[in-house]
């Protein structure tokens, strides 16, 4: 069962790419709230408008993605991809033209 538990095909990575608008002081409040939002549920920056999120299971991350769903913005684009860690771990990732790692998930805590 353990190892069921921990299976590459198991474990998600949710990612949110978002375009909003920041033209008036109300749309930037708007787009620094969905961010801190995203932050406080436990998401990172990966790029500017992409945030990342780390979960042991496909239910974990419904839940995760149903809260970034409450959260969306009135206005502007948001799209949510939920892949699993084996599809997370076949990205290349390049700064300039060196390869550099994926980042590691960080560690929760799970008490059951």
């Amino acid at each position: 069962m353990s190892q069921n538990r921990f299976s590459a095909y198991r474990i998600m990575w949710i990612l949110v790419f978002f375009d909003l608008p920041t033209e008036t002081k109300k749309e930037r409040k708007a787009a620094n709230l969905f961010r801190k939002k995203l932050i406080k549920d436990g998401f990172t920056m990966f790029q500017f408008s992409i945030y990342l999120r780390h979960c042991p299971s496909r239910e974990n991350a419904k839940v995760h993605t149903k809260r970034v769903k409450l959260s969306l913005p009135k206005h502007g684009k948001v799209c949510i991809l939920e892949i699993t860690d084996k599809q997370f771990g076949n990205m290349e990732l390049f700064h300039g033209i060196k390869e550099i790692d994926l980042p590691q998930p960080t560690q929760q805590l799970q008490l059951f």
